[in-house]
């Protein structure tokens, strides 16, 4: 399945879905209010897209960003919104994120947690992680309230330069490519990890999003 991306970007307030301590939801809050120094756990993905030629788009999250600003981080993160599944998520955020349409996007991590404090604001996230292709290279079109900058790079050197903190990135960046670098060498070639795994608060995972 692919979904297009949106002619204009979503306006609506976010949700994100507050979790117990063996995943499952237990309310939601607004997005604005939930991060601070006591931020509860709640869920969210992280996905990584690349390019044909196996290149990794890499952002930077915007100045203005409440959590990790102008942190270096992999394509996309987010919140799913209450009974999203999250590879749909995935999709709808790298379009309203990057103005990019994403394909082939597969679950390869879905037990994936972490907590990381910057500056007195803390993350605290079950955040699967989804790998997957962006369609329409040239039409990237990044959201300045969202990324201050972007790049593309080989995967190989991407994953050696951070394990080997050559390259500074968010920290579930860090942990998520060491974990990803345990798949194997080639991201075309990680499987697709049981979704029965996810969080008890994820939806059913739909059919695979292909182009």
């Amino acid at each position: 399945m692919t979904v297009p991306a949106p002619a204009t970007r979503e306006t609506r307030p976010e949700e994100v879905v507050l979790l117990d301590r063996s995943g499952r939801a237990i309310g939601t809050a607004p997005k604005a209010d939930v991060h601070g120094e006591d931020t509860p756990l709640h869920l969210a993905f992280s996905a990584y897209l690349f390019d044909a030629s196996g290149r990794l788009l890499v952002t930077r999250r915007a100045a203005s960003k409440r959590t990790f600003p102008g942190v270096w981080t992999n394509t996309v993160c987010g919140h799913p919104g209450p009974g999203e599944p999250l590879g749909v998520a995935v999709v709808r955020r790298a379009a309203d994120e990057l103005g990019v349409v994403a394909t082939g996007v597969r679950l390869a991590l879905p037990e994936f947690r972490y907590r990381a404090e910057m500056s007195g604001v803390v993350e605290n996230e079950l955040c699967p992680v989804y790998v997957g292709r962006v369609a329409g290279v040239g039409d990237l079109a990044p959201d300045p309230a969202e990324v201050d900058g972007h790049e593309w790079v080989p995967w190989p050197r991407f994953a050696a330069d951070v394990v080997e903190r050559r390259r500074t990135v968010s920290p579930w960046c860090l942990a998520q490519v060491a974990a990803l670098v345990r798949l194997g060498p080639d991201p075309d070639a990680w499987p697709v990890a049981d979704p029965a795994l996810l969080p008890p608060a994820c939806p059913p995972e739909r059919a695979r999003h292909t182009a």
